[in-house]
């Protein structure tokens, strides 16, 4: 299916803009007039691109599974409970799919059936676990779950953004402050200092080269940052050698990479407890994780661990081989094994990862601010001592 824009006008007459899956302007037409929508005119989007596509918020699907799982529980047809969730909807694009899966289900296919046929709202996790559930007919308690794992999701989530938004603002800061001196107030004084007839000193000579350049070539300062990360991002889509590159450098990041690990494997060990918890094989379980990791080099490590559970080996050797899990997430697992819990240890592990991770963005923020200050409190002494040093040389040199 494609994704098409379309221009509809619904039924009091008013203008309606959105966009649905559909396979061509036919189907379109066809699916529109299902939610009661006259179709003006549509047109195909571009497939997504290295830049993304459109997303749906996860507080949508943490809503959506909720909803159908207490209306399960009640006894409420799937049909049923997705038209009723179809009509409380506020997102346009969640409420288009929601749409499309009942008439997905409608025309004969299973919920996952459905669902594994937006891949851009349900990803592969999501369908293999509504299919277990099906299969097992304990749809409402893999919802339950799903509900629990995207909620520990958006609060994993909001942690990484609390770990990344204050330096950014305080380095946003450092950087404005250090442009308003150079661009500023350096040339004013070095109109000063060079009148002195001094021989400047290399610091005086080099915060002078900076702030001309600055001062002719601004704009390469707010281009190059755009270009730079528009390259990165193209090269690391179209090259894979390039993209485990980049990963494994994050990972070896001094602070940084040591929680970005953390989390990687937090959002691992929780999926897979998850997939292994609702009756899916561990290769599986372990196959459908991979694609959740975000990080290429713990992939690769994770195609080898399925690799040794394939050839034999219990689950605690291959982890263990990885190296990427410390000796008592390693116990944690020979322990789970060993009991038939082996679903329970992963919660552990998650549980164990979380905890970390909390920990640590709190610790980084802790010592964020000494050396943004340190880095402020340089760049600042290194101006004034530039621009003050030849007046101090001058001044010492006046006889009284």
């Amino acid at each position: 299916m494609a994704l098409y824009a379309y221009k509809a006008v619904n039924p009091d007459g008013r203008i309606v803009l959105g966009r649905i899956d559909a396979l061509n302007l036919v189907d379109l037409e066809m699916r529109l007039r299902r939610m009661e929508l006259d179709l003006v005119n549509g047109e195909p989007l571009a497939n997504k691109g290295p830049f993304g596509g459109s997303r749906v918020p996860r507080r949508e699907l943490i809503h959506f599974c909720f909803h159908l799982q207490q209306l399960g529980r009640a006894g409420v047809p799937i049909i049923d409970a997705l038209s009723d969730l179809r009509d409380s909807l506020e997102h346009p694009r969640f409420r288009e799919v929601v749409a499309s899966l009942i008439e997905g289900i409608e025309g004969g296919q299973t919920l996952s059936q459905a669902m594994a046929g937006h891949r851009r709202v349900f990803d592969s996790v999501f369908v293999s676990l509504i299919r277990a559930g099906e299969a097992t007919g304990r749809l409402p308690e893999v919802l339950h779950s799903l509900n629990e794992s995207l909620k520990w999701q958006d609060e994993l989530a909001s942690q990484t953004r609390k770990m990344v938004a204050y330096p950014i603002f305080v380095g946003s800061i450092v950087i404005a402050a250090s442009c308003f001196l150079l661009i500023y107030m350096v040339p004013q004084l070095k109109l000063f200092v060079t009148n002195l007839g001094q021989v400047l000193p290399l610091p005086t000579q080099i915060l002078f080269l900076v702030s001309d350049f600055m001062v002719h070539w601004w704009y390469l300062l707010l281009i190059a940052p755009f270009v730079a990360a528009v390259a990165v991002r193209l090269v690391l889509h179209d090259n894979p050698l390039a993209r485990l590159r980049f990963d494994a450098v994050k990972l070896r990041i001094p602070l940084l990479g040591g929680i970005l690990r953390k989390i990687v494997l937090a959002r691992f060990a929780n999926t897979f407890a998850l997939l292994y918890a609702s009756g899916i094989p561990i290769i599986e379980s372990i196959r459908t994780t991979q694609g959740v990791v975000g990080n290429l080099t713990i992939r690769r490590g994770l195609e080898r661990v399925e690799q040794l559970i394939g050839e034999g080996q219990n689950v605690t050797t291959a982890f263990h081989t990885t190296g990427f899990f410390p000796p008592l997430v390693i116990r944690m697992l020979r322990v789970g094994e060993n009991t038939g819990a082996l679903d329970e240890a992963l919660l552990n592990v998650a549980y164990f990862y979380t905890r970390d991770v909390r920990e640590s963005v709190q610790k980084a923020q802790q010592l964020t601010e000494p050396i943004l200050t340190v880095v402020m409190g340089g760049l600042l002494g290194w101006i004034m001592l530039s621009v003050l040093g030849p007046v101090y040389d001058v001044i010492s040199k006046i006889r009284p």
